[in-house]
């Protein structure tokens, strides 16, 4: 995939290039630190109902488990881990 960069103003490439690379690189410690934040809840969660996180996904998303403050809980980190490991796998693929 190419992107097309369309800057207004009067700024080198190298200029734009190094605020593109230094937004991505702290958008990849976010990223980082999103991650391990939602890998421990769901870690937490995993040892507490002893079922991996996807199991429960399954079960709670065909409404199989019940309305326990936990599993919604549980629910919002492994959305919140999925959605950071797929942001990093992008932000990680980004080469300028």
């Amino acid at each position: 995939m190419t992107l097309t960069v369309d800057i207004k103003g009067d700024f080198t490439p190298q200029e734009v290039s190094e605020v593109i690379r230094a937004a991505l690189e702290q958008n990849e410690r976010i990223a980082k630190y999103k991650i391990k934040k939602y890998s421990g809840i769901c870690e937490d969660f995993e040892k507490k109902y002893g079922m991996g996180s996807d199991l429960f996904m399954e079960k709670f998303e065909s409404g199989e488990l019940g309305d326990d403050e936990d599993f919604f809980d549980w629910y919002a980190a492994k959305r919140g881990l999925d959605i950071w490991n797929k942001k990093l796998e992008i932000i990680s693929g980004i080469r300028i």
